[in-house]
């Protein structure tokens, strides 16, 4: 797969805008050993193109499993739904944290299917969760 060239001033927009961190599981990019990525929103197979409203910060992990997918099936209402789009959605509205903050936790049909799909309780992504619990920089210690 090719890479796309995406100016460093856009990159910065993108990680300010995004305040570096994922924009799908929220994890910090600070505390991260992999380099965070700048994902297409809607894929440039689909039409996405490359401009500051269709771009998100990710981390490897999301956007791996995310791909080109847009869609997925909810498993509460058999329903084909859209992933979260973090340009058109609000994060609190979709989804909340566990009672420890480990694990995130679909609210909607969105945030059920974007839970699964870019499989966001995956067990490293909980353990890392509580490791930032531990030192006071989790997310929700630091959402705004």
């Amino acid at each position: 797969m090719s890479r796309i060239y995406i100016p460093l001033t856009l990159r910065q927009a993108v990680i300010e805008r995004a305040l570096n961190r994922c924009e799908y599981c929220q994890s910090p990019a600070t505390y991260s050993p992999e380099i965070f990525e700048i994902e297409h929103i809607q894929p440039l197979i689909s039409g996405g193109e490359t401009e500051l409203f269709n771009l998100a910060l990710s981390c490897p992990a999301c956007n791996r499993y995310k791909g080109s997918r847009q869609l997925s099936t909810d498993p509460e209402t058999g329903q084909r739904t859209l992933l979260f789009n973090p340009r058109l959605h609000h994060w609190l509205e979709h989804f909340a944290w566990s009672d420890d903050f480990a694990s995130i936790q679909g609210l909607t049909s969105i945030g059920r299917v974007t839970v699964i799909t870019l499989n966001m309780n995956r067990s490293a992504a909980r353990h890392f969760r509580r490791a930032l619990y531990a030192i006071g920089q989790h997310p929700v210690q630091h959402f705004p």
